[in-house]
């Protein structure tokens, strides 16, 4: 995790301590880290055209999440701006452009890779979604550790057999798309292995 700016004294811990509340099992700040990972190789191959505010989308796109709710990303969207404001007043960082990415994580398998605009920017937004989906194309026992703590999220606030149901529908929707990963960076390595994974979890 390489913060490609200065974060003030406190602020990281006051997103990992949005993280913890409520306790989840997926949606923990073990999951931002494992996706700013991510941003690390996207770094380190085509790059981020606006690396600080990719990165601070990343940091708190989760930081407000209740399994069930459909205002998570927008409320964390929300959250990231207020964060930005009171922990880095006068950095030039573009909070419109934070909460922009953040809210995009809403529509996940949604989306094209047209929907998202040309050039760098558009860029950046596929790769963003790309690196909060690279869980998909995991090796098998992470990915099965992801679908199982997905399932615990949910152990209560739906009954099982609905959740199945939603669930199930969701890993076949996006095994149908042309391309699960948006941009080319993760579409050329997690591909093959996502579906895999989606095929084995359908089966299962």
């Amino acid at each position: 995790m390489n913060p490609p700016l200065a974060l003030p004294p406190g602020m990281l811990d006051a997103a990992r301590a949005a993280y913890a509340s409520p306790p989840r099992a997926y949606h923990h700040f073990g999951h931002v880290e494992a996706v700013l990972g991510h941003f690390d190789e996207v770094h380190r191959g085509p790059g981020w055209a606006r690396p600080r505010e990719a990165w601070l989308a990343i940091l708190y796109h989760d930081a407000v999440y209740v399994p069930g709710r459909r205002d998570n990303e927008a409320r964390s969207a929300e959250f990231a701006v207020a964060e930005i404001a009171r922990w880095m007043p006068g950095a030039g960082v573009d909070s419109a452009r934070v909460a922009d990415l953040i809210a995009l994580t809403a529509r996940h398998g949604s989306l094209s890779p047209a929907d998202l605009g040309e050039g760098a920017d558009g860029e950046d937004r596929r790769n963003l979604l790309d690196c909060d989906m690279a869980i998909l194309g995991a090796a098998p026992a992470a990915f099965d550790a992801y679908d199982r703590a997905i399932a615990e999220e949910f152990r209560g606030v739906v009954p099982h057999w609905l959740y199945r149901i939603q669930r199930r529908r969701f890993l076949r929707g996006l095994l149908r798309r042309e391309r699960i990963y948006l941009g080319d960076f993760f579409h050329r390595r997690l591909d093959a292995a996502a579906r895999a994974n989606l095929r084995r979890a359908l089966d299962g």
